[in-house]
């Protein structure tokens, strides 16, 4: 269901994801101030995560809706795919501990292509394709310091990393719906 840059995308802001489960709950649609304070986020934060939805064209601002300084956002037919899809990755944080923004931007690929079968780190990185190794490393050693994924040391030369989920990670992977 949802591609691997669907994936990056979500990542790119760390609180799209809570914000889309949210919406998702809500059928749908709620205003700026209750989302704020429901997800305890920074307005600055909120409007730079709505404006990056927006433009990826998940939400929409509610034409109909009231006062301009109370606006009201909706999830778009696309929005509303991916809002179920983030309320089941929500809900596998929520299971196994985890902060709403506690991910990177690459730690939902990263999961994906792990799960898939490719723990070696050109394979994941050749699985992303835009993120730069320095990303990716820090990425890798924050899923790891979350316990989500687990590193192992390779023997031979030159010596290689091999990547594997944790019981943790497992939980948060299988919420990733699969590819269409």
């Amino acid at each position: 269901m949802l591609s691997i840059d669907v994936l990056s995308e979500l990542g790119r802001y760390r609180w799209t994801v809570p914000l889309m489960a949210f919406l998702a709950e809500r059928g749908g649609g709620a205003r700026f101030a209750e989302a704020a304070h429901r997800l305890g986020m920074a307005r600055e934060s909120l409007s730079r995560t709505l404006e990056a939805a927006a433009g990826a064209g998940w939400i929409i601002r509610n034409p109909g809706h009231g006062h301009p300084l109370r606006p009201e956002y909706l999830l778009s037919a696309e929005g509303a795919r991916i809002g179920e899809a983030c309320r089941a990755i929500a809900a596998a944080q929520a299971r196994i501990g985890l902060a709403p923004d506690a991910l990177s931007r690459w730690s939902l690929p990263i999961l994906r292509l792990i799960a898939d079968g490719n723990g070696r780190f050109n394979a994941i990185s050749r699985g992303i394709g835009n993120a730069n190794p320095r990303a990716m490393t820090a990425s890798l050693r924050g899923l790891v310091g979350l316990e989500l994924v687990d590193r192992r040391l390779v023997d031979g030369f030159p010596p290689a990393s091999d990547y594997a989920l944790t019981g943790r990670g497992l939980v948060l992977a299988e919420a990733l719906p699969a590819a269409a």
